[in-house]
């Protein structure tokens, strides 16, 4: 886990390397997720006074995209496809075992800390429908069985 002050010192280096850039606010909180894998509520202050934005404006932008999150993700990140492709071959009900079977929904992390599900609008891989991620790995024409089965390899590595 990140401690307090790498986590200040991390969103200081992002803000001075990007704090120049022409539309510098979506680079820093990408940089800071990046970096993070969240953008702590306390870094709100810092990015604004660098930007000489208002909190709420660089709050607005933070909590209008869903990529973004406040709180620290999971150890492992789930992403489903809802494009229309996916829905069209299943994925709603793929969602649904998803759900079901991490006990979460969209945007929250599970209560022992392994996964965080997030929906996606496109993982371009439309041709193998439906579509998720599971951290930076696609898997294409899942099912609900081939879902369980990932999870079940992920948990042993634990």
């Amino acid at each position: 886990m990140t401690q307090p002050s790498t986590l200040q010192t991390t969103v200081q280096d992002v803000i001075s390397a990007l704090k120049d850039k022409p539309g510098a606010l979506l680079p820093i909180l990408h940089g800071i997720q990046d970096a993070l894998g969240y953008v702590p509520s306390d870094s709100v202050p810092s990015i604004a006074q660098a930007l000489n934005l208002s909190r709420a404006e660089v709050h607005g932008v933070i909590s209008f995209y869903h990529y973004f999150r406040s709180t620290p993700p999971g150890q492992h990140l789930v992403q489903v496809c809802r494009a229309e492709s996916c829905q069209a071959m299943g994925s709603e009900t793929l969602e649904q075992h998803i759900k079901t079977s991490l006990g979460i929904d969209y945007h929250e992390t599970s209560a022992d800390g392994k996964f965080t599900l997030e929906p996606v609008y496109c993982l371009g891989n439309c041709a193998c429908s439906p579509a998720i991620t599971i951290d930076n790995d696609v898997y294409g024409r899942v099912t609900s069985a081939e879902f369980t089965n990932l999870i079940d390899e992920l948990e042993k590595s634990l």
